[in-house]
């Protein structure tokens, strides 16, 4: 850990969160807890709700207090009490209705106590998608609030440029930080048995035909339709099987397309799977379809179990988790032809294991909490000077 976070006063660290669901955003904050927990820091976790089963999964030192109010809104009332009352060393807050409502909380609790927003998604392209009322009101509520954090975390490089060019923070105030997704329960959780019966070994220890995953919620955002058009052409190439872990609105558009392709046979929708890895460590190839991301966990999470992957260029993330196309093929968003060829490819020539273990090496979360801590150090310094 570097010198400020060691000097820092870091009694106690808020972390101001909604856990809403099993997503990825509430995994990767219960990876980022457990290593900052590990670090012998006092967390107090500000709850806007508390619907994951995640949370049992948190160590019995971090203290879960669940804030009045269900929406970041309802919630700044209590929120400014907590911080009148605690004043934590730091607030760390994840999503930006969030962070707008913590900066009015501080506000009204007349406190010092800095303010870090982790930021997970490619925002502008996020609202692209809105009218344009929907979209002036928020970007002026981010261009309102926003300059009074006092450091924005995102996750990747693509999100750091999109919110300094929405909200007009100085470069200087916008770190990356990457995601911790691997910890030493990725590797357990994957060894865990696989009961779909497309992934079982043949006697030479191989899946055959070879199966394509994918991971997501069934909504726009993913463009699982671009996936099944790819697998739709690849299909008829070679003998091969697509399986999408998921679930969400989208459902029965994906299945009329696959029925329209006569792919019934050929591919899986079995939901939501609480364990994805084993399906991740067995699969002969990983793909990405998405229209944006902010950093894909799920891409990292395959490379760091050593299954060879593709993904679209999307903003933001799959082009720096793959280096460029170093690790893996990069396809233009909504380009099927173009993920087709790609998947095959890959699956003709797979990289090596072990040097897709390595590329994400940067994504473990230990290393990711260490961050984190030096951040939050240096704007608690900051404020006991000021």
């Amino acid at each position: 850990m570097s010198e400020p976070a060691r000097n820092a006063r870091l009694d106690t660290i808020a972390l101001l969160a909604s856990f809403s669901g099993s997503g990825g955003v509430e995994r990767m904050l219960v990876n980022l807890l457990s290593a900052l927990d590990s670090q012998g820091v006092a967390i107090d976790l500000l709850l806007l709700r508390a619907d994951s089963a995640y949370l049992r999964e948190l160590p019995p030192g971090i203290r879960q207090i669940r804030l009045a109010g269900r929406h970041s809104q309802l919630a700044i009332p209590a929120l400014a009490r907590y911080l009148r009352q605690a004043q934590p060393a730091a607030l760390l807050v994840a999503k930006d209705r969030a962070g707008r409502s913590a900066v009015i909380a501080r506000a009204l609790a007349r406190v010092k106590t800095p303010i870090a927003l982790r930021l997970g998604t490619h925002l502008s392209t996020a609202m692209a998608g809105r009218s344009p009322p929907e979209r002036w009101l928020r970007y002026s509520l981010i261009r309102w609030l926003y300059p009074h954090l006092e450091a924005i975390v995102a996750v990747s490089a693509g999100v750091a440029d999109d919110v300094a060019t929405i909200s007009g923070v100085p470069a200087k105030r916008i770190h990356v930080v990457r995601n911790p997704v691997i910890t030493s329960m990725l590797a357990a959780r994957a060894r865990a048995p696989c009961h779909h019966p497309w992934l079982e070994r043949d006697d030479n220890d191989r899946i055959q035909p070879p199966v394509i995953l994918a991971v997501g919620r069934l909504q726009r955002q993913k463009d699982f339709p671009t996936l099944i058009r790819a697998f739709a052409q690849l299909h008829q190439q070679r003998e091969c099987r697509l399986i999408i872990l998921g679930e969400g609105g989208n459902r029965p558009g994906l299945e009329q397309l696959v029925a329209e392709r006569g792919l019934n046979d050929a591919v899986s929708l079995p939901g939501f799977v609480a364990n994805p890895y084993p399906f991740m460590a067995r699969a002969s190839l990983f793909a990405l379809s998405s229209a944006w991301e902010g950093s894909p966990n799920v891409l990292t999470e395959a490379l760091a179990l050593g299954t060879p992957a593709v993904a679209t260029d999307c903003p933001s993330g799959p082009a720096e988790i793959l280096q460029r196309g170093r690790f893996g093929s990069l396809v233009p968003v909504g380009d099927a032809e173009a993920l087709a060829t790609a998947m095959a490819a890959t699956l003709d020539a797979p990289l090596p294991a072990d040097t897709l273990r390595a590329a994400v090496s940067e994504y473990q979360a230990e290393r990711s909490a260490c961050r984190y801590l030096d951040l939050l150090g240096q704007i608690a310094q900051s404020s006991s000077r000021r």
